[in-house]
């Protein structure tokens, strides 16, 4: 079989590198890209762009969006006594799929996990016990993965949050052991958070 062309292999390379790509997924993007009207190709590109320049943090959860604080923060009819503590940003798409839980985020940034170099001091932490001080929550769920490093944080978060009128709870069962929730459906997510159980 010919070889492709450099820019080609570079293309596929490059493509490669993004999540749920795999080689052949990344051969297909890549081919019809080369084949595609130059002005869509342009298109996606500056989208691409644009959304890479326009999408933050927000300053209060964590969340992405294009301007701090995010919608969900700023809407007043959400549960500000109810706050969702989940791993990564995209995590928080996947508790609003499952419509039913109306309370606020906050998004830690990662999962304590010493073999990877993750402590407690690396994640977003002191953010939450800052807004503990500040806001009106009055119940945190812990929405981590069922893995060791969630299970772990989770612990650990329960134990260094603690204080008196604030109720912590892990959300329930549902979510397959080893995994994150971006693999849960809408369901499976409802009746987790619904069975939620209070942690210490």
């Amino acid at each position: 079989m010919a070889a492709l062309p450099e820019s080609i292999t570079a293309l596929i390379a490059t493509l490669s590198k993004l999540p749920g790509v795999g080689p052949r997924s990344a051969e297909r993007l890549a081919l019809h890209l080369v084949q595609t009207d130059s002005a869509i190709v342009k298109q996606l590109a500056d989208t691409m762009l644009q959304a890479k320049e326009k999408i933050q943090f927000c300053t209060t959860c964590g969340a992405l969006t294009e301007k701090s604080p995010c919608l969900i923060c700023e809407d007043s009819r959400r549960d500000a006594s109810l706050v969702c503590v989940v791993e990564r940003a995209v995590d928080i798409l996947s508790v609003e799929k499952s419509g039913t839980f109306r309370g606020k985020f906050h998004v830690l940034g990662g999962k304590i996990s010493p073999l990877d170099g993750v402590e407690p001091e690396d994640l977003k932490i002191s953010d939450l016990e800052n807004r503990l001080a500040h806001e009106p929550i009055k119940e945190i769920i812990i929405a981590l993965g069922t893995d060791v490093e969630g299970d772990a944080t989770s612990n650990y978060l329960a134990k260094r949050l603690a204080r008196p009128g604030l109720k912590i709870s892990r959300i329930g069962f549902g979510l397959p052991a080893g995994s994150g929730l971006e693999f849960a459906d809408e369901l499976t997510l409802n009746r987790a958070l619904e069975s939620r159980r209070e942690m210490l």
